[in-house]
């Protein structure tokens, strides 16, 4: 498994100048309605804390972590049974994961793609921008058999600026990763993991249609663990930066791939 699967347009800031250049190029010639991401931010306020006295309304959350917003609440997915062993998402929190997650993003192989090589204030600038946000994305550890081992940011893709570059589906949901220890990198937990974390985000949003990943076309490993982990290459997108391989896991196919 590839170090990392790099994030496509900026998530919580907005679309950077320029964007209206990308281009797509489909997979098939379906059309589909891409969401108006520019929605009223009173709207996306009132959404959030809707959302989070609904699911959570007696959870204090700690500085520094995100709450459920518009994604729910992640922090109560359980842990699932995998063939590498039991596996969790826990939601980041900044005062205590920052340390290990700006080594993570020093790595050669995470810093190709992720971008965000530097000091501990680099990191904190990426993670306060989910934690801090209306809650469209949530930053999170991977953790195996009791080891934080990977980084996850599960985000609503229809409400993401990278909907202008597909044809989006209402609560689709997005999905980007690195793994961070070398020793657990190359040893086939890339799909495996993408596998358990589709599940776990499909049995607990159920309104959303279908997974979706926006890998750098050059990290054929990264590309080649979501094959493996049900994904079909839908389309090849032009996005900021970066040329992406478009990756969807259907919902009515996670039990045939």
């Amino acid at each position: 498994m590839p170090a990392g699967n790099r994030p496509g347009p900026p998530t919580r800031t907005g679309p950077r100048s320029g964007e209206e250049g990308a281009s797509v190029t489909p997979a098939d010639s379906s059309t589909e309605d891409t969401l108006d991401l520019k929605l009223p931010p009173e709207f996306l306020a009132l959404f959030a804390a809707t959302a989070f006295d609904a699911a959570e309304p007696d959870t204090e959350y700690p500085a520094g972590a995100a709450r459920p917003g518009l994604l729910g609440a992640a922090a109560s997915w359980p842990a699932v049974e995998t063939p590498a062993g039991s596996f969790r998402l826990v939601p980041v929190r900044v005062d205590r994961d920052l340390p290990l997650l700006t080594r993570w993003m020093n790595d050669p192989a995470v810093a190709e793609f992720w971008e965000l090589a530097g000091d501990e204030r680099v990191t904190e600038r990426h993670l306060r921008g989910q934690t801090e946000g209306d809650g469209r994305s949530v930053p999170c550890l991977g953790v195996l058999d009791g080891t934080p081992m990977s980084y996850w940011e599960i985000y609503r893709a229809d409400l993401d600026p990278v909907a202008r570059f597909y044809p989006a589906r209402p609560h689709d949901i997005g999905v980007h990763l690195l793994i961070g220890g070398v020793a657990d990198r190359a040893r086939g937990l890339g799909g495996t993991l993408l596998r358990a974390v589709c599940d776990i985000v499909l049995d607990h949003r159920p309104g959303c249609p279908r997974v979706i990943a926006e890998p750098d076309l050059r990290n054929t490993p990264s590309v080649a663990a979501f094959l493996t982990a049900g994904f079909r290459l839908s389309a090849e997108l032009e996005l900021p930066g970066k040329r992406a391989a478009l990756m969807i896991r259907d919902r009515s196919l996670r039990h045939r791939l």
